[in-house]
């Protein structure tokens, strides 16, 4: 016969160890919290159907500060300027309609060279293959009308329709961005951004960039090379160009 608790006497009882509890990060955190780590806590954003889960989790970010604005071109300039002024700036919009909308503010930030996260809030990962015709797109049942415009003026694009490879494809996004000083573009399948998969660690691994390291030889050449000519001139002018803004 099994022994019963109190047959073993009071000092027997033993604490139970509860078991570890699973995760419960999301995708939508997870993004929330990587925006967060490379600096950006304004998120420029004109809500659409597509991305409002999206927007409610990083709205739950107590670092991160979400801006409403009237049209989805004012948010990427707002994006543009915040990026000019903290390094790096961040936008949400919806699929397609306000897709093509940001363009064109994406388009002037890669040619400022500026690392602005474009986030847009895409179809369901369901309706991916099925031939449909969805509402905010051009009438043709190809989603990839607005990645195509997108490849033109972005450094990288990552598609996220899938849990699986959504935490690199997020990472390396934003990474690429950072070390280009471009902008990235990434699509967020509209239902996905509420669902927890385990790579979504509540403390994911601090986000991490090595810094840039000048040639300090090369460097030193370029500058002696720059004051010999400087001094051999009369009367020199010197024009500054669209890739002389400052450097953290």
């Amino acid at each position: 016969m099994e022994a019963s608790p109190q047959d073993n006497g009071p000092t027997a009882a033993a604490t139970p160890v509860a078991p570890p509890k699973p995760c419960s990060g999301t995708l939508g955190g997870h993004l929330a919290r990587r925006l967060v780590e490379i600096g950006v806590r304004d998120v420029f954003s004109v809500p659409g159907d597509f991305n409002l889960t999206l927007l409610d989790h990083l709205i739950a970010e107590p670092g991160l500060n979400l801006v409403g604005c009237c049209n989805e071109l004012n948010a990427g300039y707002a994006a543009d300027g915040y990026a000019r002024a903290k390094g790096v700036g961040a936008c949400v919009v919806t699929f397609t309609v306000g897709g093509l909308s940001i363009l064109n503010a994406i388009a002037g930030a890669y040619s400022e060279n500026l690392p602005v996260i474009c986030i847009v809030g895409g179809p369901n990962s369901n309706d991916y293959g099925t031939n449909r015709i969805l509402h905010h797109t051009i009438g043709l049942p190809d989603f990839g009308q607005e990645l195509s415009c997108f490849q033109a003026v972005t450094c990288i694009q990552a598609v996220v329709n899938n849990l699986d490879d959504a935490h690199e494809l997020i990472d390396t996004a934003i990474s690429t961005a950072l070390k280009e000083s471009k902008p990235a573009y990434i699509s967020i399948s509209c239902n996905l951004a509420g669902i927890t998969h385990p790579t979504f660690a509540r403390e994911p691994v601090p986000f991490f960039l090595a810094p840039k390291v000048s040639n300090q030889l090369g460097l030193e050449a370029a500058v002696e090379a720059t004051a010999n000519f400087l001094n051999k001139a009369v009367k020199p002018v010197i024009i500054g160009g669209p890739k002389l803004r400052a450097r953290d």
